[in-house]
């Protein structure tokens, strides 16, 4: 790596493409272009889930990162952001068939 820490590194990219190119991770810009911010949000929910198991040193943290991110980026490969309700939006879709009562608004102007 470099003079950089990791988390220091980490801190400057900001794009799905940065964080693949940064771990060397090959990827198809179409399926990244179509589900960018997904993958980014998958990646934080699989780091945040093995937060506490995370390696100690930055060879081995850089190693478990770089397997979160190709995790999180080969389920939209194999999936879609439908299939996948990363996002809250696309988990309230499944409670709701998207029916909105005349009740139901005259509660919310009160």
């Amino acid at each position: 790596m470099s003079d950089y820490s990791l988390d220091d590194a980490m801190e400057d990219l900001s794009t799905a493409e940065d964080f693949l190119d940064f771990f060397k991770i090959e990827y198809e810009p179409t399926v990244v272009h179509v589900n960018r911010l997904h993958i980014l949000q998958r990646f934080h929910d699989y780091m945040a889930q093995g937060q506490d198991m995370l390696p100690e040193t930055e060879e081995a943290r850089h190693t478990v990162l770089k397997r979160l991110l190709a995790k999180a980026y080969q389920d939209f490969v194999e999936s879609n952001a439908l299939q996948e309700k990363v996002f809250k939006v696309f988990q309230n879709q499944e409670k709701s068939n998207g029916f909105v009562s005349l009740d139901q608004i005259d509660n919310l102007s009160k």
